[in-house]
């Protein structure tokens, strides 16, 4: 299982290491670069060239502002992009929100929310579960998981609220 995670500036690295440490927790190997669509798009295009044929399931992008990146990537490839608007511009990301889902038809790029890398992780292992039968088991343990952290929550509050 292979997933590539492309940023756009290292400024962005500490909003998509969340995404990483996912990833690598159900063995998921992950390639991480920095690769500006609008600086370096000869290397960002070389790299599409290597993830393409290296066994890349999955593509993680993440961008602000113009946020071309994601829509860059998914006009190279076939394979699922995800694109995670980061905020930090004068916007606060809603700029890059816009830019990532007003894809055109036939360049899709899946959308998460503002600095939502970590759901961005969550759903690249959807993806990969539709393939590797133990990570759709360990999803399901997980919002199973969820699901008894919520009714805990919901008995303390019930206990706290009801004396």
């Amino acid at each position: 299982m292979k997933a590539a995670i492309i940023m756009g500036s290292t400024s962005d690295l500490p909003k998509i290491e969340p995404a990483v440490d996912i990833l690598k927790s159900y063995g998921v190997e992950v390639k991480v670069r920095c690769l500006s669509a609008h600086r370096a798009h000869a290397a960002l295009a070389e790299f599409i060239d290597e993830v393409n044929v290296d066994g890349t399931d999955v593509i993680i992008t993440a961008a602000g502002m113009a946020a071309a990146l994601p829509g860059v990537v998914a006009s190279m490839t076939v394979l699922p992009v995800i694109g995670v608007p980061l905020s930090g511009s004068v916007l606060d990301g809603t700029d890059a929100l816009y830019s990532i889902v007003q894809m055109p038809p036939g360049i899709p790029v899946a959308t998460v929310a503002i600095n939502g890398a970590k759901n961005a992780a969550w759903l690249a292992l959807e993806i990969l579960a539709i393939k590797h039968e133990d990570v759709h088991q360990r999803l399901l343990i997980e919002r199973k998981n969820m699901a008894e952290a919520a009714a805990k929550a919901n008995e303390e509050v019930i206990a706290k609220f009801e004396n």
